[in-house]
């Protein structure tokens, strides 16, 4: 039989010696180029090998060390859903004063919500403030006298006008829900410096959660010991009181026998992380029986303090916005790694007004979400500055993207603006009364230094002592990150 002829059997077609080492070494090469394929997704896309880290699975939450050392060791995130208004508090805009009630040039004639109306100047005047001579408008008045401590960025932009996606992607890096918030990658890197409370923990507005809800503090895909645990000034994680009718004794003895019986489970299981994260979150929560009680007692607070954070004063939205400072203040002295504090809700979940969304009337809905947030949030800082504890903490102030400089249709209100908003950093590793990038004249686009969202978290968690571009977890085929494939630190706002 002629071997270099195709072989046939009843009519079927075989292969011949020569079509099989074809086809095999065709094989064997994809082999080799999936290996290749492999090892460059293993150096997460930018030639740099992945750092991912050792962590224990029974002992998720041990402290770990950063990539490189940096000043910040705990982050504070103020967040503001809804969309604050840059052109009416850090963003100062003399053209928008010059060209009021004219037809907006080179904008679009439809936006977000619809038609697009003419330009409006700000609603609250702007002052010189501070050393730094930074124009910040009167919205804000206790938060300005600090001007000289922040770091604006005031060219961000981002990749979505809708309020759900923006909140993802601020938070989480991805306009999609699923994946890891910046408070898991944070705590994953480095664990926590407090054994007896979360390494991470999310306060939300007295009126409920934001649009996207836990996917702002969750772990998506990160074992699940690294989601951040809600609770807030006037609702402590439940299920941690002692019923009155069980002894401390006896208390302590059926943790004890509950931890015997973990144990013995986790050994028939061994390298089951998510097992590992659940028992290791159960006996958090039997710690937390202990201190969770001490922190939340905030009536031990002097009565100066109560006074300066505004708990006695205003509306009562406002007052337990005050109390979530304080207990804000409270975590990260007791070592919080991530303290996310939120001022918004989902307008779903309450009555009236819930967050910094003003699609109409926006002197009376940014007046009233400033009168809430302006004094307890100055105080906060204020606080952390006196007590030193500035000098390890990082502050980050951010909302999901900006508003118009012209009004709506309806004459009252601003529409979505991700072309370019505005947030700060103070504290651990920055610049002090400091401005970097400008959006153009009407603060409609970013002009000089654009940033990022990517760009915004690769610089915070840079200022945490962590490479953005390392910190990976590999899922589903890829090595996942905060920054996805992209973001720089932006090195001009480092100190």
């Amino acid at each position: 039989m002629n071997h270099a002829e195709n072989i046939s059997f009843k009519g079927r077609h075989l292969l011949d010696r020569r079509s099989f080492m074809r086809s095999t070494g065709m094989t064997f090469g994809g082999l080799g180029l999936a290996q290749l394929l492999a090892a460059e997704e293993k150096a997460n896309f930018t030639g740099k090998v992945s750092i991912r880290p050792q962590i224990d699975a029974d002992h998720p939450y041990e402290p770990r060390k950063p990539h490189f050392p940096m000043p910040a060791k705990r982050v504070l995130v103020i967040f503001c859903p809804g969309a604050v208004s840059h052109v009416d508090t850090f963003d100062y805009k003399p053209a928008l004063i010059k060209h009021h009630g004219k037809k907006p040039p080179n904008m679009p004639a439809v936006t977000f919500e619809g038609p697009s109306g003419n330009i409006a100047k700000p609603f609250w005047d702007f002052k010189s403030r501070g050393q730094s001579g930074k124009m910040i408008s009167d919205l804000l008045p206790n938060m300005a006298e600090l001007a000289d401590d922040f770091c604006f960025l005031h060219a961000l932009n981002t990749q979505t006008s809708a309020h759900p996606q923006g909140e993802n992607f601020m938070n989480t890096g991805f306009t999609m829900e699923g994946f890891p918030s910046f408070g898991a990658w944070t705590t994953y890197a480095l664990g926590s410096e407090c054994a007896e409370l979360p390494a991470f923990v999310a306060i939300n507005d007295p009126r409920g959660m934001a649009r996207s809800g836990k996917n702002n503090f969750g772990s998506g895909f990160l074992p699940a010991a690294f989601q951040g645990t809600d609770f807030t000034a006037k609702s402590p994680p439940a299920n941690l009181t002692r019923p009155a009718s069980y002894s401390a004794v006896d208390d302590r003895a059926t943790i004890d026998l509950l931890k015997r019986l973990n144990s013995k489970h986790l050994e028939q299981f061994p390298g089951d992380a998510n097992l590992a994260a659940r028992v290791a979150s159960y006996e958090l929560a039997g710690r937390m029986q202990m201190s969770v009680p001490e922190i939340m007692a905030l009536e031990g607070e002097p009565e100066s303090i109560h006074k300066e954070y505004g708990t006695d004063t205003g509306s009562d939205l406002k007052r337990e916005y005050a109390k979530n400072c304080i207990l804000a203040r409270r975590l990260i002295e007791k070592g919080v790694r991530v303290v996310q504090l939120f001022n918004g809700s989902d307008p779903s979940g309450g009555n009236g007004i819930t967050n910094w969304d003003s699609h109409s009337d926006i002197k009376s809905t940014h007046a009233m979400q400033a009168e809430i947030m302006d004094q307890p949030t100055a105080a906060l800082i204020r606080d952390l500055k006196r007590q030193g504890l500035l000098e390890d903490t990082l502050i980050v102030w951010a909302t999901e993207f900006g508003r118009m400089p012209f009004l709506q249709g309806n004459g009252t209100g601003r529409d979505h603006n991700p072309g370019a908003f505005t947030c700060f950093l103070a504290g651990a590793g920055v610049k002090k009364g400091f401005s970097y990038g400008e959006s153009d004249e009407f603060g409609f686009k970013a002009a000089l230094n654009s940033t990022s969202v990517y760009d915004f978290n690769a610089t915070i968690l840079h200022l945490m002592g962590l490479d953005h571009e390392r910190l990976t977890f590999y899922h589903n085929g890829l090595e996942r990150r905060l920054t996805n494939v992209h973001g720089h630190v932006v090195k001009d706002v480092l100190a």
